[in-house]
């Protein structure tokens, strides 16, 4: 037999309302008795009805995740930080792979909302910001994460990208290179530009000339990046350093140093950005400025988790700093 509400309540020693406020997310129930009631439905196994839920306008406990590409490392482990913290707090995760267009966007965000899930976490890029706002006009809580629209009023969390940019250039200056290059994401996306802007206003302020031959665009795919490293390298007076606006984009400069013949870092040099798994793994491991996903994660979730419950405060951006984590793959100029 099925266990009930009724089971449940009587488990945890609760009122039955005790428990729906529970379910509901209502009222004020100590995280000790919320946790306890969580653990009681799982070893009952206590399948409330999300369709019946949903249909009489209460929560489903579900969020919805929007993200480029799931394959990519960051993402991936973007998405189980905020499964663990979503777990944590009685809350299922859809996630949806969106390959930052906007038309797969309107359709995810359709579909959402059809399921009825609480909140929806953008982590992709929205080319028309008509299609958030509209989304923020109705009732679901949105947060965008590791995305930015200053000119939307909407919860955000992201890193310092310029800063970010800073000390890439910053680490690299220190160990005396000069002739410097940076693989960067595509042009549109705002994290990267302000990572270029960073970057350059460092190694300008020390009068170091970045010129935008200097600079390559790429997809978000390997290969790409192998083939925008080995223009850059393959010039006459090649860099010394190269500088990637995320790790998949430095495996691919890795690859084409290798292709090439050149030790890293003792003939190049090369910082990546954000710290997934891969940094750790290559060979060399990486020097990265490294995003605190499993944090970045955590807030978002508990963002529209305090507004469901009607404890949050109003509207925030959160911005987080990075951190140079220094690995094998940079070194000093050779003399």
């Amino acid at each position: 037999m099925k266990a009930t509400i009724y089971d449940v309540a009587k488990e945890a020693g609760v009122s039955i309302a005790t428990v729906s406020k529970v379910l509901n997310g209502k009222g004020k129930i100590s995280t000790e008795t919320r946790e306890a009631i969580f653990a009681i439905m799982e070893r009952l196994d206590y399948q409330p009805s999300l369709i019946a839920t949903a249909l009489t306008g209460k929560r489903t406990f579900t969020l919805g995740l929007l993200v480029p590409d799931i394959s990519n490392p960051f993402f991936s482990e973007i998405a189980r930080a905020i499964e663990d913290q979503s777990e944590q707090l009685g809350y299922s995760v859809m996630i949806c792979s969106t390959d930052n267009k906007d038309a797969k966007v309107e359709k995810y965000i359709s579909l959402l909302q059809q399921k009825k899930v609480d909140g929806i976490i953008i982590a992709t890029g929205i080319d028309n910001k008509d299609i958030l706002e509209q989304l923020l006009s109705k009732s679901i809580p949105v947060v965008l994460l590791a995305r930015d629209m200053p000119l939307v009023a909407v919860n955000t969390v992201v890193v310092d990208d310029y800063i970010g940019g800073c000390l890439a250039a910053a680490h690299l200056l220190e160990l005396g290179h000069r002739s410097v290059a940076m693989l960067g994401e595509r042009e549109k996306v705002r994290s990267s530009r302000e990572r270029v802007r960073g970057f350059r206003q460092t190694l300008e302020e020390s009068g170091v000339t970045f010129t935008p031959e200097q600079l390559r665009h790429c997809d978000y795919k390997v290969e790409d990046s192998r083939v925008k490293a080995l223009e850059l390298l393959s010039v006459e007076e090649p860099p010394t350093a190269i500088f990637a606006c995320n790790d998949m984009l430095a495996v691919g400069a890795l690859q084409a140093a290798k292709e090439l013949g050149k030790k890293v870092p003792e003939e190049l040099s090369i910082v990546s950005f954000d710290n997934t798994v891969l940094a750790a793994v290559t060979n060399p491991p990486m020097t990265t400025v490294a995003q605190p996903m499993e944090h970045m994660g955590k807030l978002v979730v508990n963002m529209i988790v305090d507004e469901l419950q009607g404890s949050a405060p109003v509207r925030q951006r959160v911005v987080l700093r990075p951190e140079l984590i220094i690995r094998e793959s940079t070194a000093a100029i050779a003399p």
